[in-house]
């Protein structure tokens, strides 16, 4: 079982930038990573994905060009880094793991272990 722990949210303007961390117990080496996101009233989304070499990243158009994801194997950590934020970028961001070796994906079925989420929240 993966423990995935996500950290960094809070309140910033538009504009603005943030940059969200994921602490794993796993290795992350061996498991493809993502973010997604869930705004009050809307379903889960996916926003960024990494595969388990780090060979590969995967982005919602809606966040291309913004935010920037990466995977530091060393410190079994995930990362997220948000600039440009818009007032629509406001939810509760999930960090998910693949099981080991599985594959890059934007669908949830892709993704066998969940953290709890972070708030962001990007005020106008």
């Amino acid at each position: 079982q993966v423990q995935l722990v996500e950290s960094g949210g809070g309140l910033v303007q538009a504009g603005g930038s943030l940059s969200l961390s994921c602490a794993t117990s796993g290795r992350t080496f061996s498991y493809a990573m993502g973010w997604f996101r869930q705004a009050p009233g809307k379903e889960r989304e996916f926003v960024a994905g990494i595969s388990w070499g780090n060979s590969g990243t995967l982005y919602a158009d809606s966040v291309k060009g913004r935010f920037a994801i990466s995977k530091d194997n060393a410190k079994n950590t995930l990362y997220l880094q948000m600039s440009s934020l818009k007032p629509e970028d406001t939810a509760v961001y999930f960090c998910a793991a693949s099981r080991p070796w599985g594959e890059l994906g934007r669908t949830f079925d892709t993704y066998d272990y969940w953290g709890q989420g972070t708030q962001v929240t990007v005020s106008s």
